[in-house]
């Protein structure tokens, strides 16, 4: 039971097994979660998005016991990563497509530190690299957004 619940967690209620690009199944999804179901966002974003980052971790040590190193399956740091992504972002189509789009780029192209945190054991290994790459989109989408007026 505790090994279901673990590649329940950790795969994020099993979209880790889609089979193409799990990562940014889980991210959409993740996205559309937000859009929907969560009415006040900035009050409710920032301590998931901390929060998430935890539990990331933490799943993510005890899934790569599962699924090998940072194994595809393993999405629920994309999961954090996307949330610290939409923190401070208004809630409109335009936002929200860019966070997305911006946080899969970071996420695959991994630029400093993100390369070199992803060496680190474990969890945090797998976590960490999303949390840059969620804060990276942030700030990138704010100064679009800035720019553009």
């Amino acid at each position: 039971m505790k090994n279901q619940l673990t590649k329940l967690g950790c795969t994020f209620f099993f979209a880790g097994y889609f089979p193409v690009a799990p990562g940014t199944f889980a991210s959409m999804i993740t996205l559309v979660i937000i859009w929907f179901f969560i009415p006040s966002f900035f009050y409710i974003l920032l301590p998931a998005g901390i929060g998430l980052v935890f539990l990331s971790v933490w799943l993510a040590t005890r899934g790569e016991e599962f699924f090998g190193k940072d194994g595809s399956p393993i999405v629920i740091d994309e999961v954090a990563g996307m949330v610290i992504s939409l923190i401070f972002v208004s809630k409109d189509i335009r936002s929200f497509a860019g966070a997305f789009l911006l946080f899969r780029l970071f996420d695959i192209i991994k630029p400093p530190p993100a390369r070199s945190v992803e060496k680190l054991k474990g969890g945090w290994g797998v976590t960490l690299d999303d949390v840059i790459a969620g804060i990276y989109a942030n700030l990138s989408l704010h100064l679009i957004l800035y720019l553009a007026g």
